[in-house]
């Protein structure tokens, strides 16, 4: 696999799934998307039609025992993703899964075992490792540039809270918060959250609250190397998609993130304007090309993934104890 155009197989369609589709078809050189499975009638064929994939599968399995692929990308809803990795693992392919990659521990570990005992590369989807500034700063804190990290801060804040009736009991501690429960490792290299505090309500859809849906949520968390850390989300930003991160230590701080589209602000009669963006796959756009190219190369190098299957056990730690936090009323120990 060192040499051939790497084959790519994606399942999952939908929005997320689109996107990975089309970097996989246009934009990391030496691979190329092969093949789309889902479930759901006509969408793995519409995408295909679109980037001129041949292959079409609705049964994610069919995808799976393909000889001719050498990598899966996976994006179907959260709670299939520790399966598929397992089966793709079984298959032996290489792995990417979007965040998160598990729902459960025990699925984490199995997922992470599986992946190991077939020898296969397993990258999980915590994009902002792959952002600039994100990246740019973790590399400051680890070389020692800001002294001894104290303060961290992280915050996801999505513009509309769409279709809540659909939307998975806790969401927003698995599958949104769960980027910031990994940046904020990213941010503080080498330590490890050992509590965490929430306050958490549904103060933008009330209704679905006793559904398990909380839109608005505040994360304490301590880590073994005494930094205290934020983590904040938001299912309701109307201004438009905002990632930010901050590390603020005994000799300096960094921010990174943000909100506007470019950094163009107008200066007009009615006042001051600037552009944000509405969509993640818009604001982090670079990342997320960034984070499959890494991918590819990990696959011909062999090299462990910068979002590695452990990462994501650790940040699903921090989402479990949340949820425990939560539902207890008090700070929760890892």
């Amino acid at each position: 696999m060192n040499t051939k155009r790497i084959r790519l197989g994606l399942i999952g369609a939908g929005r997320m799934g689109s996107f990975h589709g089309l970097t996989a078809a246009r934009h990391i050189p030496g691979a190329c998307l092969a093949a789309i499975a889902d479930p759901t009638p006509g969408q793995a064929a519409r995408l295909a039609a679109e980037l001129g994939v041949d292959k079409v599968y609705t049964d994610p399995q069919q995808l799976l025992d393909d000889p001719d692929i050498d990598a899966i990308l996976i994006a179907a809803p959260a709670r299939s993703h520790a399966e598929l990795v397992i089966s793709a693992a079984r298959a032996g392919k290489g792995i990417f899964c979007e965040k998160p990659m598990a729902i459960t521990l025990d699925e984490a570990d199995r997922a992470i075992a599986a992946a190991a005992d077939a020898r296969v590369t397993l990258q999980v989807g915590f994009n902002r490792r792959f952002a600039k500034s994100f990246r740019s700063a973790h590399l400051d804190v680890a070389a020692g540039r800001i002294g001894t990290p104290q303060l961290l801060r992280s915050l996801t804040r999505d513009p509309a809270l769409n279709n809540p009736g659909a939307s998975p009991q806790w969401v927003i501690f698995l599958e949104t918060l769960i980027h910031d429960f990994d940046t904020l490792r990213y941010l503080n290299p080498g330590a490890e959250a050992v509590q965490v505090h929430v306050m958490a309500d549904a103060l933008i859809a009330p209704e679905y609250k006793s559904r398990g849906l909380l839109d608005t949520a505040v994360v304490t968390i301590r880590f073994d190397n005494g930094a205290i850390a934020t983590a904040e989300a938001s299912f309701q930003a109307v201004y438009g998609y905002d990632v930010r991160g901050e590390v603020f230590g005994s000799a300096g701080m960094l921010t990174m993130g943000g909100v506007q589209a470019s950094d163009l602000v107008r200066y007009q009669a009615p006042g001051i304007q600037a552009d944000t963006q509405r969509l993640d796959t818009d604001l982090l756009r670079d990342a997320y090309i960034a984070e499959l190219n890494h991918f590819v190369d990990c696959l011909r190098s062999g090299a462990k993934p910068l979002a590695s299957g452990e990462d994501a056990r650790a940040a699903l730690a921090i989402a479990r104890a949340c949820i425990e936090s939560y539902e207890q009323g008090t700070a929760v120990s890892l």
